[in-house]
């Protein structure tokens, strides 16, 4: 497959993963507090949103780049 295929595709990918679940939560560890022995952490959950035009977007783009590829 050429380069500009498996971009298209994981665009294409990417952006119906963004429509479909609205964006993605990671855990964020920090380090609170270390008293001898005992060390207390913290742990956030954060949430980044994908904008739906973000997501339609790529799927724009990764359409566009197969249809421009097979002329």
């Amino acid at each position: 497959m050429k380069l500009t295929r498996i971009v298209a595709i994981l665009l294409i990918v990417a952006g119906s993963l963004a429509l479909a679940y609205g964006g993605f939560t990671y855990t964020k560890e920090t380090h609170a507090a270390k008293l001898g022995p005992i060390e207390l952490n913290v742990e956030e959950k954060e949430r980044v949103n994908v904008p739906v035009w973000a997501g339609l977007g790529a799927i724009a783009a990764g359409v566009i780049m197969l249809l421009a590829r097979r002329k």
